[in-house]
């Protein structure tokens, strides 16, 4: 039986009061932990650009507790938008619509679009409602980097800089929400999540899934992002093996997750078996990625994972943290062979 995780009234009182003092609010979602403020505070909104390191160029999302308050924040909600609230609100899906007037731009990135959900875990639900208003907020993490599922992931990143971490205990899913467009007649899928290309097909018919230099910027739409500070690479299954042996016989000290147990031994190796099911691989990505983040490792091996639609966000994932590790560490140690799914 899942145990429902509530704020305690004092608690909730001090995360309210934080916020109202444009202080930062750390909070668990049913994707990762959010690191929040104010949604119409402009210095709030500054301080969180600030702690994270993060480009005020880069949107955040609004989050509120309730469907009907959409309409503060965009001023059109396409008939698109509204079934997709309908169907997947409260649930791990933002939505992006054309701003109201009243939201600001650092709120969007600078865009004329502007970013919401409305999140399903009872603890983020209860801040919603105590507060009164929406409360923007990205992943609680330093800008780039492996976003928290735990509150001790935010205590390791942020320490004494946050206050407030409300700890909802691990977040359900692991992985950060479905990013879908709703603008112009035209619904576009921006960033995989828990909700599928054919779940949002279900609802809305046709999903726009190239993107353009007309689609909005969102979070987490950096070619290089979700990273751990020691290198990772995509291999494919038929190599994985042969590169972790030719790098540990080489001395090497290799992090690996994999989908399966190893077949040899290898020394100087942390192998985590993250397991071959979409739904728990996810759960546990980015905690597994944050021990082997932790073990000393030279480099972090990641088995490619399968085509299927249900692992399109662990692939986002891990393609864009290789992709950050590449470009950091490009002349450590000589290349690693990288094998991607297309």
């Amino acid at each position: 039986m899942v145990r429902v995780v509530r704020a305690t009234p004092v608690e909730l009182a001090t995360a309210v009061q934080a916020l109202r003092d444009g202080e930062p609010v750390a909070f668990p979602t049913e994707t990762v932990y959010g690191l929040g403020a104010h949604a119409g505070y402009p210095a709030a909104l500054r301080r969180i650009f600030e702690l994270k390191g993060r480009p005020t160029t880069h949107p955040l999302i609004v989050h509120i507790d309730n469907a009907r308050y959409l309409t503060r924040w965009a001023r059109e909600v396409p008939e698109a938008a509204a079934k997709l609230a309908e169907r997947f609100w409260p649930g791990p899906l933002t939505l992006v619509l054309p701003r109201a007037e009243n939201v600001h731009r650092l709120v969007t990135g600078g865009q004329d679009t502007v970013a919401v959900r409305v999140p399903s875990h009872p603890m983020a639900q209860q801040l919603l409602t105590a507060f009164g208003g929406g409360i923007a907020a990205p992943s609680a993490n330093r800008y780039g980097r492996i976003s928290p599922t735990r509150a001790e992931h935010v205590r390791e990143e942020f320490g004494a800089e946050v206050r407030v971490v409300l700890d909802g205990g691990d977040c359900k899913l692991g992985l950060e929400s479905t990013i879908v467009a709703c603008l112009d007649g035209q619904v576009q899928l921006l960033r995989p999540g828990s909700v599928t290309l054919s779940q949002l097909e279900q609802v809305v018919g046709e999903v726009q899934t190239q993107i353009s230099a007309q689609t909005p910027r969102v979070p987490g739409s950096d070619a290089a992002h979700y990273a751990p500070l020691t290198p990772l690479s995509v291999i494919s299954s038929d190599q994985l093996e042969q590169q972790v042996a030719l790098l540990t016989d080489a001395g090497v000290r290799v992090g690996v997750l994999a989908q399966h147990p190893p077949l040899g031994t290898y020394r100087l190796t942390t192998w985590i078996n993250g397991g071959a099911r979409p739904e728990n691989y996810a759960h546990d990505l980015y905690a597994h990625l944050r021990t082997l983040d932790k073990a000393g490792c030279a480099r972090i091996l990641v088995q490619e994972v399968p085509g299927d639609e249900r692992w399109d966000a662990a692939y986002d994932r891990l393609h864009r943290a290789a992709a950050a590790n590449a470009a950091e560490h490009a002349d450590d140690n000589g290349p690693v062979a990288v094998g991607v799914p297309g």
